[in-house]
């Protein structure tokens, strides 16, 4: 009942076994994208256009204390490391360590933190 009223109301659709940890949370509730097996840590904060999606069937994970901003993709087998920030319309194709920055298309480092 909630995924029907998330998908009419704010065209956003959670998978049916995504693993979210505590404080996650959706600062703006428009056309976010969380697939199935989906695993998300503590902390964790999206905006809005966020694609956490599947490619060959496996899924992305997020880590503790992560911010991922709007238009955002990340697609696959994906690590996104501890305390990192994803930039806005990013489009993540390799793992991100922790601790970092990266923006851009394809994703990469730009900061440490």
């Amino acid at each position: 009942m909630v995924r029907n009223k998330l998908s009419i109301k704010y065209n956003t659709e959670i998978g049916t076994n995504p693993k979210i940890g505590e404080n996650f949370s959706i600062e703006h509730f428009q056309s976010i994208v969380i697939g199935n097996n989906v695993e998300i840590g503590n902390n964790v904060k999206l905006y809005q256009n966020v694609t956490l999606g599947q490619k060959n069937g496996e899924y992305p994970s997020i880590k503790d204390n992560v911010i991922i901003y709007a238009g955002a993709k990340v697609i696959g087998n994906i690590v996104i490391g501890e305390n990192s920030i994803v930039g806005a319309n990013a489009v993540v194709v390799r793992d991100v360590p922790a601790n970092v920055v990266v923006a851009g298309v394809p994703a990469k480092v730009i900061k440490q933190l």
